[in-house]
């Protein structure tokens, strides 16, 4: 029996026609997993299907708002009803804003909440009576760096994290019944369209990182995915509420000592 394998799945990753989420979605794929996915803007969902189609991934593209439940049950019913019970959830979708604090209106500040935390727990919530239906599932939630630590400029970001570290350990406390396993990846700095600009060369940003992380290098999308084929797969069945950060050992690092 192999215990990775993820053949007669089905999987909703959430905001994935590019950068992490579709990382996790090649990988989710190549385990056997048929592969759902949602996008906010017509724009995306055209960027995800030349994405899925370009590396041969039979994807199936949802227009959806992760912050409105209506919607995300509108999706959830109708992947049900074409690729079967959704069996694995990834909620990766998510936004930032890098404002200071002090100028940082409430309006953005609620809006990366609402999409980075009340998301999740609304995809989550969406998928979970079916897994109780079915007699289980796997739910990962994408965490961050900023789940642990904080930096200038992302209040609002590492506050949303903090609280998916938590919503994943309370979830997983309350579903553990259901053999509902919640966990989460806690990617360290990964190298994705996003954070293209701070990786040029002679970016102050892309040094910092380069000497905070003791692999000495940005994380890519291929070092996220044996996680995430593990802890959507039978092999993490005992394994729930846990955070495994991929970051190349950042978190376990108290930084050079000075010369």
């Amino acid at each position: 029996m192999n215990v990775f394998s993820l053949e007669g799945k089905t999987a909703l990753i959430t905001g994935a026609s590019r950068g992490i989420g579709f990382g996790i979605a090649e990988a989710l794929a190549g385990a056997g997993a048929k592969i759902a996915y949602n996008v906010s803007s017509p724009e995306s969902l055209r960027e995800g299907e030349t994405a899925y189609r370009e590396a041969g991934i039979e994807a199936q593209g949802y227009l959806c708002d992760v912050t409105d439940e209506a919607d995300v049950r509108g999706m959830v019913a109708r992947i049900e009803s074409t690729l079967g019970g959704i069996d694995i959830l990834v909620n990766n979708a998510g936004i930032i804003k890098r404002i200071p604090a002090l100028e940082m209106s409430v309006e953005d500040f609620r809006r990366v909440i609402d999409v980075d935390l009340t998301g999740a727990f609304i995809a989550a919530k969406a998928v979970a009576s079916g897994m109780i239906a079915r007699g289980g599932g796997k739910i990962i939630n994408i965490c961050s760096m900023m789940s642990e630590l904080g930096r200038e400029t992302v209040s609002a970001y590492a506050s949303a994290k903090g609280g998916l570290k938590m919503l994943t350990r309370n979830l997983a406390c309350e579903w553990a019944q259901y053999n509902i396993q919640v966990n989460a990846i806690g990617p360290g700095y990964i190298a994705t369209p996003q954070t293209a600009p701070l990786r040029e060369n002679g970016h102050p940003f892309n040094d910092y990182i380069v000497s905070k992380t003791p692999a000495g290098r940005w994380g890519t999308t291929d070092d996220l995915k044996g996680s995430a084929v593990f802890l959507a797969s039978s092999a993490s069945d005992f394994v729930n509420g846990h955070i495994l950060y991929v970051d190349g050992g950042i978190l376990a690092y108290i930084g050079k000592q000075p010369k």
